[in-house]
């Protein structure tokens, strides 16, 4: 009885050399994962937070929903009858509530908002902002154009120009927040934890 007890104390003292280590590894680990994802988080919305518009050839707006489309939509407008640019480019082919396409429903917005439709292009077949960006590089250089205020909502804006620069296009990025006002604290919450989900995504080999 006493062996046996003496092999098992001594199998529990293995056992937790083996695990202290282990242990400390994985906290360490987590704390660095953390760590990085709020220094991520910080990089997000500081960088969204200023308006880098300036004179370009084109209004790139990228769709994001229902409500997201017209928020962008509307600053778009704004960033147009400011001079910014003589053409528009609404983007987006995912279906929003009430059917057509969120180009669509941001061409209509810049109807409503006096921008003449010869000055308004669309692309409707992006899914993401991915393909958005592939699809905005080949239609601009096609027109011949060089470079773009990017609008979008400022929680998104840093991942979007990695994407469009990725694809050659040189962007302004402008957030639609300088027209709409802020979003409120839980949907900005929100939208920063989906931003470092989607890029963790992207930054996977493949993507």
């Amino acid at each position: 009885m006493g062996q046996f007890a003496s092999t098992t104390t001594i199998s529990v003292r293995r056992t937790t050399r083996v695990w202290r280590p282990l242990r400390l590894a994985l906290a360490l680990a987590t704390l660095f994962l953390v760590g990085g994802a709020l220094m991520l988080a910080i990089t997000i919305v500081r960088y969204g937070a200023s308006d880098r518009a300036r004179p370009a050839d084109v209004i790139v707006v990228l769709g994001g929903g229902e409500a997201g489309t017209v928020r962008r939509a509307l600053h778009g407008a704004a960033l147009y009858r400011a001079g910014y640019a003589p053409h528009v480019l609404c983007t987006g082919g995912a279906t929003i509530p009430g059917g057509g396409t969120e180009a669509a429903r941001c061409a209509q917005v810049m109807s409503a908002e006096g921008v003449p439709a010869a000055a308004v292009w669309r692309e409707d077949a992006s899914h993401n902002t991915a393909e958005n960006a592939r699809a905005t590089a080949a239609l601009m250089a096609a027109q011949g154009w060089r470079d773009a205020v990017l609008v979008s909502d400022d929680f998104h804006l840093w991942r979007a120009r990695r994407l469009f620069e990725r694809q050659g296009v040189h962007v302004y990025p402008s957030p639609a927040q300088r027209t709409a006002g802020p979003l409120s604290a839980s949907e900005e919450l929100y939208a920063v934890l989906r931003e470092l989900a989607a890029w963790s995504w992207q930054a996977l080999p493949g993507h």
